[in-house]
């Protein structure tokens, strides 16, 4: 076979490769992107994740915070009702009848 007839197979040969690689690059591709999309899913549903226990946190914390708050609203009312109910006794008036927390909650 003489040397340009060699040469030129080879280019052939080369240039089919190069298709063929070239093409099989864009079959893939869509494949690739697909599985990018879906791995940036899942860091997303961590990210939310993470962010909806930071938020489960931030409500038991107001929550509690809450809870004192009521506990010291009513410490604070029942220690503001004492002198009346003690002049009312002294008067000789009847109590005053108290709600209590079951009833207040409603």
């Amino acid at each position: 076979m003489p040397e340009l007839g060699r040469h030129a197979l080879q280019d052939l040969i080369e240039r089919e490769r190069q298709l063929q690689k070239e093409l099989a690059g864009a079959i893939a591709a869509p494949f690739d992107a697909i599985f990018d999309l879906l791995e940036q899913s899942g860091a997303t549903m961590h990210s939310q994740a993470e962010a909806l226990e930071s938020a489960g946190r931030a409500l038991q914390e107001a929550a509690t915070l809450m809870k004192s708050q009521a506990e010291l609203f009513e410490r604070t009312v029942g220690t503001l009702r004492k002198p009346g109910e003690l002049a009312k006794a002294a008067a000789g008036l009847e109590r005053h009848a108290r709600g209590g927390r079951g009833e207040s909650r409603r």
